[in-house]
């Protein structure tokens, strides 16, 4: 009898246990196993004020903690229903509550660590596609056939045999590896982020250098797993020092300007800088670039090696406030001396503008209409704009010239008429 006869008479034996009086009574164990674990995860939720997290979820049930002590109940259930009644139920629940769990924490993981990732919901379909099929494999008895059939077929690389079933449970080792490494660097990184303190720059590059150390040991670990000899890495590294050396050299230059803005806190996050006539505020800094919002919401992704060799006007560095200009021409024989108060007290009023430094008008030229004023005055907030506040200074000092009746002056046009010479006017006439 061969090994496919005997798999088929023992999912013969698991479908008739199924429909037996004993399947009824695993299936209210189960059924009380899935209760507990939602009141454990709706308690836990509760207490720990947590939402959308990766072991809750959006919901109760959508969460990795749900199938994880649904998983551990049942095992513990299935043990002590051992030699009581015939155990069928579990046999099915406890391969489809893992790969549920895998499934959950696979795709909620990857979804933490790359949010806006359109990739997200092509994992997730072959991720469950991938974890269903097995537990069909599983339940049926197909598995041990199929892994040996996978077990036949070997090649040899250089002095080892490779099987195909060692490729495939070496990649999904892997797999779950980086998805815990992922997953502890993305909980680690949150706490750093949080913490105390009001140096963000500072927390962000920790969290970077913690995110890259975590993922570079879960990498070691995976390639393990798959069969890779570590001790290749000396080889590697010498090929990846001379990638580095031609090709990578740009990008190894980004990733360490990258840790140099963070070290030297030349630029942080918050910051109102111009970079390549590109103005904004500094939203996010990352190990390989920056990322510059401007106040008409557009956003500039700018290679931290340009912030390193390039000229990067900094607003917000030593000082957040900010000096802005504007100008007004009144006409000549204007009172400026008894003008300049009013002006000031109309400035100072805006809202945004600071009383230190105080605002200030100056007479600043003879123009060929008039006299030019310079208003100068200050923000602290030039992250909220510039031509809000200017528009309110300019139309406070409107206000002032109106009520004083004082002239704005422009430019006009004379035009003189010459009177025509006599003969043509007597042949106009004639005519």
């Amino acid at each position: 009898m061969n090994n496919t006869t005997v798999d088929l008479q023992e999912f013969q034996e698991l479908l008739r246990s199924l429909t037996t009086q004993s399947a009824l009574t695993e299936a209210g164990v189960l059924l009380g196993c899935l209760g507990v674990s939602w009141l454990v995860c709706a308690a836990l939720r509760r207490v720990l004020h947590i939402q959308g997290a990766v072991l809750f979820g959006r919901s109760v049930v959508d969460g990795v903690l749900f199938p994880v002590f649904a998983l551990v109940l049942a095992l513990i259930a299935k043990q002590l229903l051992v030699g009581v009644v015939k155990v069928a139920v579990f046999k099915v629940a406890i391969p489809i509550l893992t790969s549920l769990l895998l499934i959950r924490l696979t795709v909620r993981v990857l979804t933490a660590a790359f949010p806006n990732s359109q990739w997200m919901r092509v994992i997730e379909r072959f991720v469950s596609w991938i974890a269903w099929i097995a537990v069909v494999l599983w339940v049926t008895g197909v598995m041990p056939a199929v892994l040996e059939q996978l077990d036949g077929v070997r090649w040899k690389i250089g002095g080892a045999q490779i099987s195909l079933r060692n490729l495939i449970e070496g990649t999904l080792t892997a797999g779950v590896v980086m998805v815990l490494a992922l997953w502890i660097s993305a909980a680690v990184e949150r706490k750093i982020i949080r913490g105390t303190g009001d140096d963000l720059s500072m927390r962000k590059m920790a969290a970077n250098i913690v995110r890259a150390l975590l993922l570079f040991i879960g990498l070691l670990f995976a390639m393990s797993a798959v069969g890779i000899d570590l001790t290749a890495l000396s080889v590697l590294g010498g090929a990846v020092g001379v990638g580095l050396g031609f090709g990578l050299q740009k990008i190894a230059a980004n990733y360490v300007s990258g840790f140099v803005i963070l070290a030297e806190r030349s630029l942080r996050i918050g910051d109102m800088v111009k970079v390549d006539n590109f103005e904004g505020r500094i939203t996010d800094i990352r190990t390989r670039y920056t990322v510059i919002r401007a106040l008409n919401g557009r956003e500039a992704i700018v290679p931290n090696e340009m912030l390193i060799t390039q000229r990067v006007e900094n607003s917000s560095l030593a000082d957040p406030r900010l000096s802005i200009s504007s100008t007004v021409q009144v006409a000549y024989g204007t009172d400026v001396q008894a003008l300049q108060p009013k002006l000031v007290s109309a400035i100072a009023a805006v809202p945004r503008v600071l009383p230190d430094p105080a605002p200030a008008v100056q007479l600043s030229a003879f123009a060929a209409d008039g006299m030019d004023l310079t208003l100068q005055f200050w923000i602290r907030d030039p992250e909220n704009g510039q031509g809000a506040v200017k528009s309110e200074v300019n139309l406070a000092v409107l206000a002032v010239l109106n009520a004083e009746g004082i002239e704005i002056p422009f430019p006009q046009r004379v035009v003189h008429t010459r009177p025509l010479p006599a003969e043509a006017t007597n042949k106009n006439a004639g005519e």
